[in-house]
């Protein structure tokens, strides 16, 4: 996969032209519904032999990534920290190289029990180079003493020039596990983690297409997921050998997000300490994905991609 290979800004113009080229004709960039989008976007390759060769690179992909915060400083800001109080809408205070969105942190082991969101799956455009763009959430994988992560959600990979996606788990550092591999753009999605003891509730309804739905039940001792933390994230996945390029995603506006933590079930901006984070470059020069400030009583926002890498 190629990784990291240039440091210049993507722009949406180029990447028409480059999804236009790759299709042997023009292409619109859409700005709304998944109905504009090119149909050899929107849809996953028809043969069951190629769906079968891009869910076997990912699953190689997948089974090597970290998922868990690579931080970084914003411009203006201290190097980012976690455990900073970003006051009830969630100021910009950390910047990451491989998420974007929000998350909810505590120095008290233990302190979070569930998490979960609802969102409409976006849409990517795709040019021969693979990109993948991972929306989920998750408990833990925040703090640097807090190396694991339980999470699930969707994923917009771009195989050979055309675009797949996945519902999936994870209880990190085991590897991914994918569930369904017929996720459309649209689709309405929830997702949730949640804990009881040492046991992890994990489960994804795609209402649209609910073979990608599924619910599992994990363990964990709690000397190794200290529960720390709480995530609504976008993601690039993260490798041994670089950062995978973050595809053109559509806006994924996250809704009826919940937190429970201290055993009061409320929204990201009820939690202990609710943070935004804004997906940067390598250089830590500028925004590869932003999200908004929160919305519906702190229960909604939307992460905006901007650059690929």
């Amino acid at each position: 996969m190629t990784v990291m290979r240039s440091r210049a800004r993507t722009t949406m113009a180029g990447l028409a032209a480059a999804v236009a080229l790759a299709a042997g004709g023009t292409a619109a960039v859409a700005t709304g519904a998944a109905s504009h989008v090119p149909a050899r976007q929107a849809a996953q390759a028809s043969s069951p032999k190629q769906v079968a060769r891009a869910r076997a690179a990912l699953t190689r992909y997948l089974s090597q990534s970290n998922p868990t915060v690579n931080l970084t400083g914003v411009a203006g800001l201290k190097p980012a920290t976690p455990n900073l109080s970003a006051g009830p809408m969630g100021n910009d205070l950390l910047g990451s190289f491989n998420w974007s969105g929000y998350a909810d942190s505590s120095g008290t082991t233990g302190e979070f029990t569930a998490v979960s969101a609802t969102w409409r799956e976006p849409y990517t455009l795709c040019t021969p180079e693979q990109r993948l763009a991972s929306f989920w959430v998750g408990l833990d994988g925040l703090s640097m003493s807090d190396p694991t992560v339980e999470q699930d959600g969707t994923l917009a990979y771009c195989f050979e020039g055309h675009a797949y996606y996945f519902s999936w788990w994870e209880m990190y550092p085991a590897g991914t596990v994918e569930v369904g591999p017929t996720v459309r753009p649209g689709d309405l999605i929830s997702a949730s983690v949640t804990r009881s003891g040492t046991s992890y509730t994990l489960a994804l309804t795609d209402y649209n297409s609910p073979s990608n739905s599924f619910s599992t039940v994990q363990t964990c001792p709690a000397e190794t997921c200290l529960d720390t933390s709480a995530e609504w994230i976008a993601e690039r996945p993260e490798y041994p050998i670089g950062i995978a390029p973050l595809t053109y995603f559509s806006g994924l506006s996250m809704s009826r997000a919940s937190q429970t933590s201290g055993g009061d079930t409320g929204s990201i901006a009820a939690g202990p300490d609710p943070t935004r984070i804004t997906m940067i470059d390598a250089t830590s020069s500028y925004a590869l994905a932003v999200a908004s400030g929160l919305s519906r009583g702190g229960t909604g926002f939307t992460a905006r991609w901007l650059n690929s890498y």
